[in-house]
């Protein structure tokens, strides 16, 4: 996908007045063309193969084939194809089996549209996006319980806690991990987010808490109990 060139999305879902009214809502932005719709997987991997869209927004539980299945053979022939997965069910087997099927972001159906679109965009060019609530949900189900002998469980601020100089949660948490020694590239895979967004956080961090590197924000991790 060039740029300024609309991003070409084809929607996939089973009920008829949610998967027109996500057509409807995409189709009014003006980088987005809604080039098809689908109301089960099949139909969904027939219009990919016609119309070559550079995302699909796809529901997880649908007749015929499944999300998951579709996923699945989407991956296999259309890898160039980027999966975001927008669903009510933010359970820890749908999430782990969708994202080891290839899906690329996860979605639950309380987005918003522009949530969505940024997904959708972000999901063409490489990135992986997360729903706050399906990145809970695949933490929980991936943390060995304590007595397990693996690496100490990783603990992030609470949401509930506001972090000191306007440190987004986001980035309280990734400073929690540089204190407890991660590498950026171990940051991205434990938060499913890319190194270049880490780095980018990473930087922010730098400049709210007047770090001038890894050994100045890890002390000032621990200064603020967040080590």
């Amino acid at each position: 996908m060039s740029a300024g060139t609309p991003l070409r999305v084809i929607v996939a879902d089973d009920q008829a007045s949610v998967r027109e009214g996500l057509v409807l809502m995409l189709g009014l932005l003006p980088d987005i063309d809604v080039v098809a719709s689908a109301a089960n997987g099949e139909e969904a991997l027939a219009l990919v193969a016609e119309h070559r869209p550079d995302a699909i927004l796809l529901d997880l539980h649908m007749p015929v084939m499944d999300g998951t299945e579709t996923t699945r053979r989407l991956t296999a022939d259309h890898p160039e194809v980027a999966i975001v997965v927008l669903t009510t069910f933010a359970d820890d087997r749908s999430v782990l089996d969708t994202l080891r099927a290839g899906a690329r972001s996860y979605l639950t159906k309380d987005a918003d549209r522009l949530h969505i679109a940024q997904t959708l965009r972000s999901a063409a060019s490489g990135l992986a996006v997360l729903d706050p609530q399906v990145q809970a949900t695949l933490l929980a189900a991936t943390t060995p319980p304590p007595a397990a002998a693996a690496p100490e469980t990783v603990t992030v601020p609470a949401a509930d806690r506001e972090p000191p100089d306007h440190l987004t949660q986001r980035e309280a948490e990734i400073l929690t991990l540089i204190a407890r020694g991660l590498t950026n590239t171990e940051i991205a895979t434990t938060l499913f987010l890319s190194n270049n967004t880490v780095k980018t956080h990473i930087n922010r961090i730098f400049a709210k808490t007047a770090s001038r590197d890894r050994v100045a924000a890890a002390r000032y991790a621990r200064d603020h109990g967040m080590g």
